[in-house]
């Protein structure tokens, strides 16, 4: 009987992410790690590295045989899970992630989740401190309105998603 392999993330510990990736590898163990290129900016220099577009995540493709050699692995914390199981991730949601990375299209990785009519803040950038409120605008892309309630309008932005928290409407 043929093993059948399966995508799964994997939490790493804090900054390992490069380290359990590379571990595996040796291992022979397909993993992907999706990294970006950022100007660094320490005390005394700049410098173009590589960092993880996503902290704390790896992502390995294993069969169940494999499992368990993947699970003690050095650095590695535990599986991500649903419902007591490790989530098998579809190849096509894989495929899309290598895609968007390897052709440098913009985007931004987010556990933020947040619905139409949902009432956030803007913790960070030009915009900081403001409220608004979470729309999708016709090209499904979701974006904030910051009503201007005294003159009937309001402001349609496309914000990153990791820049606002969600908030009680009586806190508005």
């Amino acid at each position: 009987m043929a093993l059948s392999y399966h995508w799964f993330a994997l939490y790493t510990r804090s900054r390992g992410e490069k380290s359990v990736a590379a571990f595996l590898e040796s291992q022979g163990i397909e993993v992907y790690l999706p990294l970006q290129r950022k100007l660094q900016q320490w005390s005394d220099r700049k410098k173009w590295v590589e960092v993880p577009f996503i902290n704390g995540y790896v992502f390995v493709r294993a069969s169940e045989k494999e499992y368990y050699q993947v699970l003690n692995s050095p650095g590695i914390v535990r599986y991500v899970t649903f419902e007591g199981k490790a989530a098998v991730i579809p190849d096509w949601q894989i495929d899309a992630m290598k895609k968007i990375v390897s052709n440098n299209i913009p985007v931004t990785f987010s556990e933020h989740r947040f619905t139409k009519g949902e009432k956030v803040h803007i913790e960070t950038g030009a915009l900081m401190g403001y409220h608004g409120e979470v729309v999708q605008d016709a090209d499904g892309k979701k974006k904030v309105l910051i009503r201007i309630e005294e003159i009937g309008m309001g402001m349609l932005v496309q914000i990153d998603l990791t820049s606002l928290k969600k908030v009680k409407a009586e806190k508005l």
